[in-house]
């Protein structure tokens, strides 16, 4: 298989957060030929506005949009906020409509929170407005994920395997 570039997305701007956790794991699941990135500047990604969405558009989200060119697949891991899904993420989503940067880019969707089941949903809505390919099996919802880590690292077994199954599905996509 020749080189991939895959691009991780936390849903959490948190250090150290659950969801940047268990994207590091994922990372050490990658083979060697997989460039594994984990995007660690959301924050930097100004409010959406589409009247600023131009030419001239801001350093930040023109580098987003480069790095999710370069990418042959994403994979997004997120908390869920209120019900919902995390400001700063769908706000950087937002900026990706009119770059087309999604449309077909195979993407894996975790959502690792208390409950999950709206944020999981609504992205999968958003990603589907995006066009982006996000197949049946690199979709994961882990409810009540604190319980199933120990410290930073993935400790409940099921949880182990169900994301194994997602990246090995995702690998053979991209």
């Amino acid at each position: 298989m020749n080189n991939r570039n895959v691009l991780a997305i936390s849903g959490s701007l948190r250090n150290g957060s659950t969801n940047h956790n268990i994207l590091k794991y994922l990372g050490e699941l990658m083979p060697n030929n997989i460039s594994y990135i984990i995007y660690d500047e959301l924050a930097l990604i100004p409010p959406f506005d589409p009247g600023l969405d131009n030419d001239d558009v801001n350093e930040s989200v023109i580098k987003l949009r480069g790095l999710l060119s370069e990418a042959d697949g994403i994979i997004i891991c997120t908390p869920e906020y209120a019900f919902g899904v995390p400001g700063q993420l769908k706000n950087m989503l937002d900026w990706t409509v009119s770059s087309g940067s999604f449309s077909d880019k195979p993407t894996a969707l975790i959502t690792a929170s208390l409950g999950g089941e709206a944020a999981h949903a609504a992205l999968l809505l958003i990603l589907g407005a995006l066009n982006a390919m996000v197949p049946d099996s690199t979709r994961l919802n882990i409810s009540f994920i604190r319980s199933k880590m120990d410290g930073d690292k993935v400790a409940d077994e099921e949880t182990i395997a169900k994301l194994n199954d997602v990246v090995n599905a995702f690998l053979s996509i991209i």
